[in-house]
């Protein structure tokens, strides 16, 4: 008899909850935002954020630090909001050299260091 009822409950709690759970909105994507946008301050970039041309740029070097497995390469590519050496080499490693007056207007309008 306690068997029964406690099984009665655990699945009133499942009906009710399973609803209210899904119904709940995701906020995935705005997370993901976020977590760029603090990135974005993290590389003191100081000019107007845009999520594409950020997130364009941050994967030039996500790919370059997949090209050659070296945290520094990540690390240094992104240094004063894209403002090295490292970030010109990811562009021609990656060969995008084609596009590469695009990346530094993007990367001004982010607020490269001077």
């Amino acid at each position: 008899m306690m068997c029964s009822r406690n099984l009665k409950i655990s699945v009133v709690l499942i009906l009710v909850l399973v609803p209210i759970i899904s119904s709940l909105p995701r906020n995935h994507n705005r997370n993901h935002t976020l977590s760029k946008r603090s990135t974005f301050f993290d590389l003191e970039c100081k000019g107007i954020y845009n999520k594409s041309m950020f997130f364009r740029l941050d994967r030039i070097c996500e790919d370059c630090y997949q090209l050659f497995r070296e945290t520094s390469v990540h690390k240094f590519c992104k240094q004063d909001c894209f403002g090295t050496e490292y970030f010109m080499a990811c562009i021609q490693a990656l060969q995008l050299d084609e596009e590469m007056d695009k990346f530094f207007t993007w990367r001004d309008t982010l607020g490269k260091k001077k």
